[in-house]
């Protein structure tokens, strides 16, 4: 077996972690849990960090067990958090987990023949016909309301605005939460969870409920909330969250927010982010030290986890259409591309709305006329014809050339690029 938690130390993944850890994973194979809120059908980036340490658990050799909170999703956690979340209802909830538990897969093995195969859990299954007096009288009455107001999470909350307050319903969510790891405990063995820092004082409460109720020993592993170099949030763009569904967050864009991020960050993602070895990680690190400006860690870190989150063919199809918006691609290239690739990668481009029944249409006319491309005609001829104009990445040499609908991509788009760095999208309709 592989020692977890050197695993995770190494690569700057443990903030917290009870004393006894260490030595009992290394006993030999163990469950572990992370729990997911199925607040929204996808996973963004900043459940990554909580994943990764699950993929690190069973490449460990121990069983990891994914709790999506199907009845705490109901409550939500304060945590962290200024105000009460909305509350979802049971079919949305059932749809979120659904749509989870296949991202996951992607991570952990749920299928195959090994012992430490992953499982999904779903709290509601074992509190939905828990009665609200059976709840308080056989768990409530094992952790004292003293004991609950000292965590960080509750006391933050309340001292921020007391005419907000803190509803009862967000108050017992540590006491669910910690029940969660008892009845884990109970029925699969679990002996650990592991979560980010933010849940230590919801972690340690179910392992103290363990003690109490049962007399026994679990642990708990928190990992940093990740931050960027410049402290800024983690996994926040101007569009907010970059998701794990390529619907939400196309792969193009998904491998670009990798590739662009800082030179200091990449080298702690590379750790965090990706199931790369110490020594490949190290050597990449020192490579990229001595010629950042060639972004091969970011390169690299952007494909590995790219290809874990979409697949090889998506990381392909992402890695083409970044080249062809810095000149490096065929027309062919361009051609490959489906229509949400390509609109992520023009992503604020200007584009003119023209009617079909235009063609054919002379270029010049359509691009100092009907749309304001070139200011003038005599502008947009003089640099036809010196080359410096591009339809859909074919050089334009002909002044007198027609715009048809053979040149449509994906049945509407003409790509227009002035120059090396100006494009235009011409979307016919």
């Amino acid at each position: 077996m592989k020692n977890f938690v050197e695993e995770l130390r190494w690569r700057g993944m443990i903030q917290d972690i009870m004393p006894g850890t260490e030595e009992k994973l290394m006993e030999g194979p163990k469950a572990a849990y992370v729990g997911i809120d199925p607040t929204a059908d996808s996973l963004h980036i900043g459940h990554l960090v909580s994943v990764m340490i699950l993929k690190h658990f069973q490449n460990c050799g121990h069983k990891p067990i994914a709790l999506v909170g199907g009845a705490t999703g109901m409550i939500g956690d304060p945590s962290m958090k200024s105000a009460e979340r909305n509350l979802l209802d049971e079919e949305t909830l059932n749809h979120n987990v659904a749509c989870i538990k296949a991202q996951l897969g992607r991570f952990l093995d749920f299928d195959s023949d090994a012992p430490n195969k992953a499982e999904l859990v779903n709290n509601y299954d074992w509190m939905k016909d828990y009665s609200f007096i059976n709840f308080i009288r056989d768990i409530g009455k094992h952790i004292t309301v003293n004991y609950m107001m000292a965590k960080d999470s509750v006391k933050k909350r309340l001292s921020r605005d007391s005419s907000e307050g803190m509803s009862f319903t967000e108050f017992s969510y540590q006491l669910m939460q910690g029940y969660d790891f008892y009845w884990l405990w109970k029925n699969k063995g679990c002996v650990l969870q592991l979560g980010g820092s933010d849940q230590w004082g919801n972690i340690t409460t179910g392992s103290e409920l363990i003690r109490r109720m049962d007399g026994g020993e679990a642990f708990a592993l928190t990992c940093p909330l990740i931050r960027k170099a410049d402290g800024t949030k983690f996994g926040k763009t101007e569009k907010g969250n970059i998701w794990l569904d390529a619907e939400r967050t196309s792969p193009y864009e998904f491998y670009q927010f990798w590739l662009n991020v800082s030179d200091e960050d990449a080298e702690r993602y590379i750790k965090i982010f990706t199931m790369l070895d110490r020594d490949t990680i190290e050597t990449a690190i020192a490579a990229h030290r001595e010629d950042p400006g060639r972004r091969e860690l970011q390169k690299l870190l952007a494909k590995e986890i790219t290809i874990m989150v979409h697949g090889q063919d998506e990381y392909d199809k992402a890695l083409k259409a970044s080249q062809i918006l810095f000149g490096k691609a065929t027309a062919d290239d361009l051609k490959s591309l489906d229509e949400r690739t390509f609109l992520s990668v023009f992503d604020g481009v200007p584009q003119y709305r023209l009617s079909k029944e235009l063609f054919p249409c002379d270029i010049i006319e359509t691009l100092a006329v009907t749309t304001d491309v070139f200011p003038s005609k005599g502008e947009c001829r003089k640099m036809i014809q010196g080359g410096g104009v591009s339809i859909n990445k074919e050089k334009v040499s002909d002044a007198a050339l027609k715009l048809s609908g053979e040149m449509l991509l994906d049945g509407k788009y003409i790509l227009i690029q002035k120059g090396k760095k100006n494009y235009y999208i011409l979307n016919f309709e």
